[in-house]
């Protein structure tokens, strides 16, 4: 009896340790479009099947507001899949805690926080880019743009897209290039003549892209990967690189100061940064933090990156506030409604 006890007590402590280890749960806030997250999740949990990831989606900008919101309260454990520039902004508010994942010297020096250890580490760049739907061009008459300054010809009045860089990642990185590109001057003159310009200002980065592709906008400002998908779904959409050159950002991976799932979120945080995880961004981005992963998109721009800028991501964090403030002040009148 006293065997059969101490086997019963023992199957119940390793069935208990298995459950403990089971019931691992990370909430991590993401950006991530949302067709990739049960992809990323399991991909993640071949590795580390006993840590449970809880997603929290929305845009970047919503998810970056909700973070700050919750400073003297966070929720989440983790950032996986949110804009390098948004993660800067967290980081300048101590919200951020320090790490140097497995591999980190393998990453393309761009990719990470100059710190060390570093506040977040960058996976993968999207990067600016036009999706003109030919067909409907064409019906009306217009000319392909080459430039950005061509989207403010009155030719294009009511028939241009773009992000509200409030709520979108990749419409921030729009505004954000132009000023750096043109200067600040310059840069809010050209916003004001293309505003004139625009239908409206979509609270999703890929969304004027869908748009375009679909006939319902002659150009959505959207970034290179959509419009390349689009395109190789049948989409008559060219994808245009405009030659002052492109905004980029990286999505971005950092852990959350004070979580008490440290471990696990580090384990991520190493996971995020493997080639298992870079093969998997690769299917979506031509542009990942570790060199020699690249992807052959098919319709992808082929001069993407030589016409990325010199992106100041610490300017963009810093400035964030005062850009977005500026541009709603300017230009909300065109926003859709939230939904």
């Amino acid at each position: 009896m006293k065997l059969k006890s101490m086997l019963a007590a023992t199957t119940f402590l390793v069935l208990g340790a298995l459950s403990a280890r089971a019931e691992t749960e990370l909430t991590v806030y993401t950006a991530f479009e949302a067709d990739l997250l049960e992809r990323y999740a399991a991909a993640f949990n071949k590795d580390y099947p006993d840590i449970k990831i809880n997603w929290v989606r929305d845009s970047t900008g919503v998810v970056t507001a909700k973070l700050l919101a919750e400073k003297n309260n966070p929720q989440a454990d983790a950032v996986w899949g949110l804009a390098a520039s948004s993660l800067l902004v967290l980081k300048s508010e101590g919200m951020l805690e320090p790490y140097a994942p497995a591999g980190l010297d393998k990453l393309d020096k761009r990719f990470y926080d100059a710190d060390t250890p570093p506040s977040w580490v960058g996976l993968d760049a999207w990067i600016a880019a036009i999706c003109y739907n030919t067909v409907e061009g064409e019906k009306l008459g217009l000319t392909a743009p080459k430039t950005w300054e061509d989207l403010t010809k009155p030719e294009y009045a009511g028939h241009v897209v773009m992000p509200n860089p409030a709520s979108s990642g990749t419409g921030f990185l729009d505004v954000s290039a132009w000023l750096q590109t043109f200067g600040e001057e310059k840069g809010w003159d050209f916003m004001d003549r293309l505003h004139a310009n625009i239908a409206s200002y979509t609270h999703s980065g890929s969304k004027p892209c869908k748009m375009a592709a679909a006939g319902e906008t002659v150009v959505g400002i959207s970034f290179a990967f959509r419009g390349a998908q689009s395109k190789s779904e049948g989409a008559p959409i060219e994808v245009i690189t405009p030659t002052e050159g492109l905004g980029w950002d990286m999505e971005a991976v950092g852990i959350m100061a004070g979580t008490a799932n440290l471990e696990a979120a580090q384990k991520l945080e190493d996971w995020s940064v493997s080639p298992a995880a870079m093969a998997q961004y690769a299917e979506g981005y031509a542009v990942v933090a570790l060199p020699g992963v690249v992807a052959d998109i098919p319709n992808y721009p082929k001069d993407v990156t030589e016409k990325m800028i010199d992106n100041d991501f610490e300017w963009a964090a810093t400035n964030r506030d005062k850009i977005l403030s500026e541009w709603s002040k300017r230009y909300e009148s065109k926003s859709e409604p939230k939904s």
